[in-house]
Parts: C-alpha cells; sequence; structure tokens
C-alpha cells in the first residue's frame, strides 16, 4: 500500500498558486487514472483530508496495489498533521510515503525525487517530518523558483518567499506550470508501475 499526498492550501483563492502545486498534480493522476469512472474526493474529517482510493494495477511487476491519495485541509503549514493520521490508520510506513510538493530551491519546471533530507525551509515538508518522527519517506519536489533571465536561476530572498509562494502563474510560466504536473503525473505512474529508481532516473531534471 502507498499513500500518496499532494501538499497544498484549501480554498478557492489558492487554488492556482505556486504553493498549491502538489494539489494540482495528485488531482491530474486521479483524473488521468480515472477519466471514465471520474473517481471523487471523500471528504474525510477525521483525516483532516480529501482522500481517493484507487487499486493500481501493475502489469510490468504483476501486482495490485491499494494506493490512498490525499490533499491534506490543514493547511500547509500543519501538513504532518493529516499525513500522520493517515499513516496510522492505515499502518503505511514511511517508505511508502510520497509527499508531492512546491521547491522554491529549483526553478520553475524543474522536478526531483528523493527520498529523506531536510525540509530546506519548506514549512509543509518540515511539519511532516516533525509528525511522523522520520525524513525517510519519498518526495516530488516540484521547482517554482525564477529565473532574471533564460539562463541564471535567481533564489527568492527568504523575506519575500512567502509572498511568492502565493501567487500565481504568469501566463509564460503557466505554460511551464502545466508542463510540470504532466511530467510530474507520468513520473508517479512511472514509480507506482516500475520502481522509484526508474522515476528518477527518468524525470530528475539534471
Amino acid at each position: 500500500m502507498k499513500l500518496i499526498v499532494g501538499l497544498g492550501n484549501p480554498g478557492a483563492k489558492y487554488e492556482k498558486t505556486r504553493h498549491n502545486l502538489g494539489f494540482m498534480v495528485i488531482e491530474g493522476f486521479l483524473k488521468a487514472f480515472t477519466p471514465v469512472n471520474k473517481t471523487v474526493w471523500d471528504n474525510k474529517d477525521k483525516f483532516k483530508s480529501e482522500i481517493a482510493e484507487i487499486e493500481w494495477n501493475s502489469r510490468k511487476k504483476k501486482t495490485l496495489e491499494k494506493i490512498i491519495l490525499a490533499k491534506p485541509k490543514t493547511y500547509m503549514n500543519n501538513s504532518g498533521m493529516a499525513v500522520s493520521l493517515l499513516a496510522r490508520f492505515y499502518k503505511i510506513a514511511p517508505e511508502d510515503i510520497w509527499i508531492i510538493h512546491d521547491e522554491i530551491d529549483l526553478p520553475l519546471g524543474m522536478m526531483k525525487i528523493r527520498q529523506g533530507g531536510s525540509a530546506a525551509g519548506h514549512r509543509g515538508v518540515e511539519s511532516i517530518i516533525e509528525s511522523l518522527k522520520t525524513d525517510k519517506f519519498f518526495r516530488f519536489r516540484l521547482g517554482i523558483g525564477f529565473s532574471k533571465n533564460k539562463d541564471k536561476f535567481v533564489k527568492v530572498n527568504m523575506g519575500s518567499a512567502t509572498e511568492f509562494v502565493l501567487r500565481g502563474f504568469s501566463g509564460q510560466e503557466s505554460s511551464k506550470a502545466r508542463t510540470l504536473v504532466k511530467r510530474a503525473v507520468n513520473a508517479i505512474e512511472t514509480a507506482l508501475e516500475e520502481d522509484l529508481e526508474r522515476a528518477m532516473n527518468r524525470f530528475n531534471t539534471k
């Protein structure tokens, strides 16, 4: 069993912001998986999340695996509360938890999948590490940083980081963001169908 969590903030005002990239990906994944059945999100107060349960039939691994998809309703900084409630109820080990989240330290459009490591200032990831008391879960880190020009990545100074992640994408950025969401959905599918190592080799931006 896997627990795949997209991080973001609930509410219409946050829907298209950079910080909600995790929500966009997890919603895109469910839509791609069930375009006909139109599986809907189930609002579960006991998990402080909206969840959807699916079964992934891997042709390559010849396995049928239950997957719990979740969107925490706790707001970003308290994401760990929802993740720990889900992990305890479903008895899911940290190694089987995948967190999809925005990453200000990566340029827009870049993706890095990895296990463990520090939260690097991401409050949602920090909350999950504190709640699970481990950093051994996997992360799909999706770049939302910006460039002054095509060749040079410029990190946002910490004074404006909070404001930056709550902004929407500009017209040119929106195209990159949509492409990134599609790549992240494909990466999740590859990781489930094959394994995480293959997904890392194929989708991690060099």
